[in-house]
């Protein structure tokens, strides 16, 4: 039995560059209630990414201070409990996630962990590539990402759907500055 439900299609959702936090113009994408929790999620969720060819995963919670990684992409999977996090910054939004729920983060967009439950528990992931990097919104962290940003290559596969998922047709290359 697939820990997907099937026909599970995400929410895409465009944060703008607020000048600290880079954002990206490829849409931050949100499955609610996209997987199966069952015994042992985390383990469920780490089979699944893993065999869309997401790996270097972890399991812990979201940070309590507003981030970005400017040189990868970030794939979070809500295995126990529920929390409210604010990605794309302070312009961004709130949501509610909870165990089930995915949130797949193209490079530089922002995520703070607002409140959370006590059993809150996340299996985060990234495509093949460079090792993930820890930005906090400073201006002069903000003028390195919209350099990195654009290299950051576009996965080949979306850690839930697998190679014919919705991240495969939503996410385009972005073009960076011009020289």
């Amino acid at each position: 039995m697939s820990a997907v439900k099937a026909g599970a299609e995400p929410l895409a959702i465009v944060f703008k560059d607020d000048g600290l936090i880079p954002n990206n113009p490829m849409p931050f994408l949100v499955y609610k209630g996209a997987i199966t929790v069952c015994k042992n999620p985390e383990a469920t969720i780490e089979q699944l990414f893993g065999g869309n060819g997401w790996g270097a995963m972890w399991r812990n919670g979201v940070y309590d201070f507003a981030h970005y990684h400017a040189t990868v992409h970030e794939v979070l999977g809500v295995a126990r409990g529920s929390a409210r996090v604010q990605f794309g910054g302070e312009h961004g939004r709130a949501l509610q996630i909870a165990a089930g729920d995915v949130a797949i983060l193209p490079a530089g967009t922002g995520h703070q962990c607002l409140s959370a439950s006590d059993d809150f528990s996340v299996v985060g992931a990234y495509p093949p590539g460079p090792p993930m990097d820890l930005q906090r919104p400073t201006p002069e962290n903000h003028a390195k990402a919209l350099t990195t940003i654009p290299l950051v290559a576009i996965p080949a596969t979306d850690p839930v759907m697998g190679k014919d998922g919705p991240l495969v047709r939503l996410w385009k290359p972005v073009h960076g500055p011009e020289s």
